[in-house]
C-alpha cells in the first residue's frame, strides 16, 4: 500500500506541473495522499524525520532556482514544488 500511495502522490504531481489547469484540486489531493501515508507508515528514526522535514521547507526553494534552465526548468519547478506537498 505504502508504494502504491507513493507512484499515486508521483503521478498526481506530474500531472500537476504538466496540466495544471486540467483539475483544481492537485494540492488537495496531494495532501490526502500524504496524510493516508503517514497514518499507514509512521517514521520512527528521528533523523530521517527530520530529514523529511528539511526537505519539505528547502524543496520549493530548490524548485524555484531550477526556473532558469532553458527547456524543462518550468516543468520540474512545477513538479517539485507539488512534489512539495
Amino acid at each position: 500500500m505504502q508504494k502504491g500511495l507513493m507512484w499515486g502522490s508521483v503521478v498526481v504531481a506530474v500531472a500537476a506541473a504538466f496540466a495544471p489547469d486540467l483539475f483544481g484540486y492537485y494540492a488537495l489531493v496531494l495532501v490526502v495522499l500524504g496524510l493516508a501515508m503517514g497514518f499507514t507508515n509512521p517514521i520512527e528514526d528521528v533523523a530521517t524525520r527530520v530529514a523529511m522535514y528539511v526537505l519539505a521547507v528547502l524543496l520549493p526553494t530548490i524548485a524555484d532556482n531550477l526556473d532558469v534552465i532553458p527547456v524543462v526548468g518550468e516543468y520540474v519547478n512545477g513538479f517539485l514544488s507539488q512534489f512539495a506537498v
